[in-house]
């Protein structure tokens, strides 16, 4: 893509504009660390056009405070109290979720995770946002919480102008095969290989 510029025009019928305007499925995936972070500086973009914004956060422990989330909140409340940006709803799905998955059974989650999906595809059906981030979503196909036919059905046939953002490592096939933009998150060094922790202002 040099200077941006597609490689192949298709022959679909549409013009530029409407090619360049159509709504994407985006995945974010791969054993690195910066999946939710693109995702969530594709989120910032978005609420500058003035978008509503849809953060559904899964796996992280309710309890877990991250800097995004106290960010979008902050901009959420300039929209309301400027009209600047966008409206921005944050949801943490399935309180007590953690990497461990120690609060509850696995059935117990799995009960919840369909739940929030079914939210979700709710507000897809509503057109209720422009765009959504999911953010590691994908652990919860992977883990056979949730059908991956019945997600990609939603996803690829949703109304509107809705752009959506899937991150969570082990995306499954069907779900890369059916989004527009798939980037894998590769490591080439990171610090913990020399024993460093995570920390302040770079992992929350």
């Amino acid at each position: 893509m040099p200077q941006g510029k597609p490689e192949v025009v298709p022959q679909d019928g549409l013009t530029t504009r409407q090619r360049r305007n159509r709504p994407l499925l985006a995945v974010h995936t791969g054993a690195m660390k910066g999946k939710s972070t693109a995702a969530f500086g594709m989120a910032l973009r978005a609420w500058n056009q003035g978008w509503s914004i849809g953060v559904f956060q899964f796996v992280k422990s309710a309890k877990w405070k991250v800097g995004e989330e106290t960010a979008f909140r902050a901009l959420g409340q300039v929209h309301d109290d400027t009209g600047q940006g966008g409206p921005v709803e944050w949801h943490k799905m399935g309180e007590g979720w953690s990497w461990a998955r120690k609060s509850g059974t696995d059935e117990d989650h799995a009960a919840n995770a369909r739940d929030c999906w079914a939210e979700i595809k709710r507000r897809l059906l509503a057109e209720q946002h422009d765009f959504y981030v999911l953010d590691e979503f994908s652990y919860l196909l992977h883990w056979g919480w949730i059908d991956v036919d019945d997600v990609v059905e939603a996803l690829t046939s949703r109304p509107g102008h809705q752009h959506v953002v899937i991150t969570g490592r082990n995306a499954p096939a069907k779900l890369i095969e059916a989004a527009d933009l798939v980037v894998e998150m590769t490591k080439i060094k990171h610090p913990m290989d020399a024993g460093q922790k995570g920390q302040r202002g770079i992992e929350w």
